[in-house]
């Protein structure tokens, strides 16, 4: 991968004596870390047996020279959201942390990759003594669960505007109207919007959602990016749903117990104040 392979020596005991070609890196901070870790920034952490600091940290996945993979855990979070913002303008950036910033060297990768260092061996998990840390793996694409759902609602996030021109606004229910509610919306206690969709899940993840305005969540439960000038995007997890937003628009769910299904939510009198209110929670990108 012309801009992200370079050489990072000296990584961790396990790699010390190989040079990792990079193939890629992400963030591991409140305010953005991979959702296939955890539901929040402290779970994303401890999944990799880290402290949550709260400069974060940058992780650098590659591969050694005998195409092992490894995920690099480094301390200089800003060298890599760099390195991520040049990769996403299509600029070459070479990335090279200095050894002195890197944490550890885990075995595997936490997600697949697409890519491939060239001229060595197939990605494969690095052979290690049974008392060092299991090899990340991705989950189970075959499989439904809460890693699987956080990925699903990270790609609706990525990818708005093609999900949203799939709804039809007619279709699904709107909380919080006033009257007799749409679609088989119904009434709900005075801590949650007074109309919630019927599907209980939905409106289990509303109401917690709601408590979350009232006691915040650890870092990262609530994550807010650019959406357009007058609005953001929101990802909002919690125990078995995820929720994505935009404050000027709907919401979309996605529980465990329903595999592979989005559930749409429109706007109504009540979803804009929690929108708003679960923004001003949420942890921006600086």
């Amino acid at each position: 991968m012309s801009d992200g392979e370079d050489p990072v020596a000296g990584a961790d005991d396990a790699v010390a004596d190989d040079a990792l070609l990079v193939l890629t890196a992400m963030l591991l901070t409140p305010a953005r870390f991979p959702s296939v870790l955890g539901d929040d920034y402290v779970a994303a952490c401890g999944s990799l047996a880290l402290e949550p600091y709260e400069e974060g940290y940058g992780l650098v996945l590659g591969q050694d020279n005998e195409g092992a993979r490894w995920t690099v855990v480094v301390e200089d979070a800003s060298q890599v959201a760099v390195a991520i913002a040049a990769w996403d303008c299509g600029m070459e950036h070479d990335l090279s942390p200095d050894e002195r910033s890197m944490v550890c060297a885990l075995p595997g990768w936490p997600m697949d990759l697409a890519v491939s260092a060239p001229g060595l061996p197939d990605p494969h998990d690095p052979e290690t003594d049974e008392e060092g840390p299991a090899p990340l793996s991705p989950p189970d694409a075959e499989g439904w669960g809460p890693a699987q759902r956080r990925l699903g609602a990270d790609e609706i996030a990525a990818q708005w505007s093609v999900w949203r021109e799939q709804l039809d606004d007619a279709q699904f229910s709107r909380p919080g109207i006033g009257g007799e509610p749409e679609n088989g919306a119904e009434g709900t206690p005075e801590s949650a919007p007074s109309t919630f969709p019927r599907h209980p899940g939905v409106r289990r993840a509303l109401s917690e959602a709601t408590a979350y305005t009232k006691a915040p969540p650890p870092p990262g439960r609530i994550r807010s990016s650019y959406a357009s000038a007058d609005a953001r995007t929101l990802r909002v997890d919690g125990p078995g749903w995820s929720m994505v937003a935009r404050t000027d628009d709907i919401a979309l769910f996605l529980l465990d117990e329903e595999p592979g299904t989005v559930i749409p939510v429109g706007r109504g009198a009540a979803l804009p104040g929690l929108l708003a209110a679960l923004d001003g929670l949420a942890a921006h990108p600086a």
